[in-house]
Formats: C-alpha cells, sequence, structure tokens
C-alpha cells in the first residue's frame, strides 16, 4: 500500500521533468516577407531560425485596424510554412514548401506557422 503512494508521485514527477525538459525546435532557414510601413514606406522583413510549431504573428502588420497585410512571402526554411490572412493564425490560409520559391505580392498575410515536412 505505501510503495504505491510513493511511485504515484515519483512517476508524476518524472513524467512533468521529461516534459519540462524538450527541446523547442525551429526551422533552419529564413522567412522572408515585404510590407508597407506605418509611414508609407516600404520595408522587408525576415525571421531567421523561426519556431517550429508555434503561431508568430508578423509585428509590422499584427494591427488590421492600422496596417496593410505583408505581402509576398518566400519560405527558404526546412519546413513548411503555413501563411495566414489575420494575426494569430487565423483566417485564410496557404501552405508554402520548404526552400520553395517566393510567393507573388498577391498573396497577403498577417501570421505564419512552421510545421515539419
Amino acid at each position: 500500500m505505501r510503495l504505491r503512494h510513493i511511485l504515484a508521485p515519483a512517476c508524476g514527477a518524472l513524467a512533468l521533468a521529461a516534459v519540462l525538459t524538450s527541446p523547442a525546435y525551429a526551422a533552419t532557414g529564413d522567412f522572408h516577407y515585404r510590407y508597407v510601413g506605418l509611414d508609407g514606406r516600404p520595408g522587408t522583413a525576415t525571421l531567421h531560425d523561426p519556431a517550429s510549431n508555434q503561431c508568430i504573428t508578423l509585428p509590422e502588420v499584427a494591427d488590421p485596424n492600422s496596417s496593410e497585410p505583408a505581402f509576398a512571402p518566400h519560405n527558404d526554411t526546412d519546413e513548411y510554412a503555413v501563411v495566414f490572412t489575420n494575426p494569430d493564425c487565423t483566417g485564410d490560409s496557404w501552405t508554402l514548401r520548404p526552400h520553395g520559391n517566393p510567393a507573388t505580392d498577391r498573396l497577403k498575410l498577417r501570421s505564419v506557422l512552421l510545421v515539419r515536412p
């Protein structure tokens, strides 16, 4: 009976330690996009080795009420990039292949999610 009371917390602690020490993954490479700044000037931004399986809202175009969406994404990472028309990986989406060609200016985005193939 006592063994069960000792083993249950020990197993729980071991499972928690395994979860907390799991490595964070990042895509290898760069994800580029273009945007028009709040001052009306064109800009280019790059996410270098972006986090995998984590929604990234693009900071330059995060607020739909004050900015136009980014455009012409180029996924030069080793993972698939799912781009979304709205912040927080919501809205319409489009998937870009790893190390693909740049998309056209017509492809608009506000957030991206990189996922392993």
